[in-house]
């Protein structure tokens, strides 16, 4: 559908804008809006209500049995452990590489938190990293590898065996000015191979740098009905808003068969297990029940020669507790939710039709053996469907049913504390955006009409949007 017709169709919904926009300058609402019942609390009845600042991701859903609370408490200790070299007195705990991004799960997503792109003086990323693949599908259906790097980019090694190099990021400033005459720049990123130790790459490969996620929630958003998802699929922009949301199927390693995907950037993993086996064998190198190859792709031969720490790495059982503790970390409550600005930003928030896909309420099922979890009424601000995000955003590598230009819609609760556990502010796939503001402005495709909307709100307006944002 055309751009302009998809405009108009959504006309009604900036007219609530204008009002929404009218009705806070003006005070016209004596009372002023008011915070909802329960909306403070992103994950329910589950939420986090006791320890803030750095410690804000950190903390296991506080109704949790006394088993899987130990559970937890052990899943934290591997999450947190430094894998060493094979082979090691400790035989549960070696088995490191031979090539990997990060020694440990923590060192990636600190305090359970978000990674960020490189900044000044850094030589390395620490904290992201970055896909690869080649045109065509591998044989389930998912992304091909590179030939000689893999599908994903390893920047560290053991000793004996070379690393596959150093990426990093470029930046080009491009400037911009508001319709009220304000001044903004966004910065776009480009991967930069500093160094490829086994050779140029294949000229057609396709790049996607990603930044660690927040680990909170995870397991609210496993029991979010799949039919509840389905629902809201509109492929085909049938209801004519704009809005085209999809679900992903991905391949389901244990089940050998495609599921819906609900995780990763492009909702690559179907579930909490998977993604947590995929970011070992990825990032750690290190084999599981779920993935019990290492990454050595056929040109690079000490690797495939390094001595490993078993089949698997880590077993059933040990990677059964990190899959609990990723699942019950709690979702911290927000902060500021019932001041004004905070209020009106929310509205705003609506009257912009970003609710269309970071969706604010769903309620979770049942089925998945933790019922401290189910029957929560939870505010994610997202719907796990694919969206197109415009060129802007565009990697150009596809995986399973996900386009070049198409995104998870992620997340946004707890994205407010993010500073406060991390010290910084990057967000969206890959960092580029500093702040609240430039990741709403680099939004495009679907989300077009809701970014100029956003554009042409009043610098009060849009402080009070970026308030509402800060306080999730």
């Amino acid at each position: 559908m055309p751009l302009r017709e998809r405009l108009a169709r959504r006309a009604p919904r900036l007219l609530a804008l204008a009002a929404v926009a009218a009705s806070a300058a003006s005070g016209a609402c004596s009372d002023g809006p008011r915070l909802e019942p329960g909306e403070e609390l992103g994950g329910g009845t589950q939420s986090n209500r006791t320890l803030f600042g750095v410690e804000s991701f950190a903390q296991p859903v506080p109704v949790l049995s006394d088993d899987r609370r130990s559970v937890f408490f052990t899943g934290n200790a591997l999450f947190n452990q430094i894998w060493v070299i094979a082979p090691s007195s400790v035989m549960t705990r070696d088995g490191l590489g031979p090539t990997f991004n990060s020694a440990s799960c923590s060192g990636c997503h600190f305090k359970d938190g978000r990674g960020r792109p490189p900044i000044e003086g850094e030589t390395a990323m620490t904290s992201m990293l970055v896909r690869l693949s080649i045109p065509g599908e591998a044989a389930n259906g998912g992304p091909l590898d590179e030939p000689t790097y893999g599908g994903q980019f390893q920047g560290r090694s053991i000793d004996g065996v070379a690393s596959e190099g150093n990426a990093m990021l470029s930046y080009v400033e491009e400037p911009g000015v508001y319709p009220d005459g304000g001044a903004y720049s966004l910065r776009r990123p480009t991967v930069v191979f500093e160094t490829l130790n086994f050779g140029a790459m294949d000229p057609n490969v396709m790049t996607s740098a990603r930044v660690a996620p927040a680990m909170i929630g995870m397991g609210l958003l496993e029991q979010i009905p799949e039919a509840d998802l389905l629902a809201r699929e509109d492929p085909d922009d049938a209801d004519g808003d704009g809005i085209s949301g999809h679900a992903n199927r991905v391949w389901d390693v244990a089940t050998a068969s495609l599921a819906v995907g609900r995780f990763g950037w492009k909702a690559g993993a179907p579930n909490v297990r998977q993604q947590v086996a995929g970011a070992f064998n990825g990032d750690i190198g290190i084999t599981s029940p779920l993935f019990g190859s290492e990454n050595c792709p056929s040109p690079q031969t000490d690797c495939t020669a390094a001595m490993n720490g078993g089949a698997p790495e880590i077993d059933d059982t040990f990677l059964g507790f990190v899959s609990l503790y990723s699942r019950t970390l709690a979702v911290p409550m927000r902060t500021h939710a019932g001041e004004d600005d905070v209020l009106r930003g929310r509205d705003l928030f609506r009257a912009l039709a970003c609710t269309s896909c970071h969706v604010e309420t769903f309620v979770t099922g049942t089925g998945l053996g933790l019922p401290e979890l189910e029957a929560q009424t939870i505010h994610p601000f997202t719907d796990l469907l694919l969206h197109d995000m415009g060129e802007g955003l565009a990697d150009h590598r596809p995986e399973f049913e996900a386009s070049g230009t198409e995104w998870r819609t992620p997340p946004l609760w707890g994205i407010g504390r993010v500073s406060d556990v991390n010290e910084h502010t990057f967000f969206l796939h890959d960092g580029r955006a500093r702040g609240f503001e430039e990741a709403i402005l680099w939004h495009g495709g679907e989300a077009t009409a809701s970014r100029d909307a956003f554009a042409e709100l009043s610098a009060r307006d849009r402080a009070r949007v970026v308030a509402f944002l800060g306080s999730l």
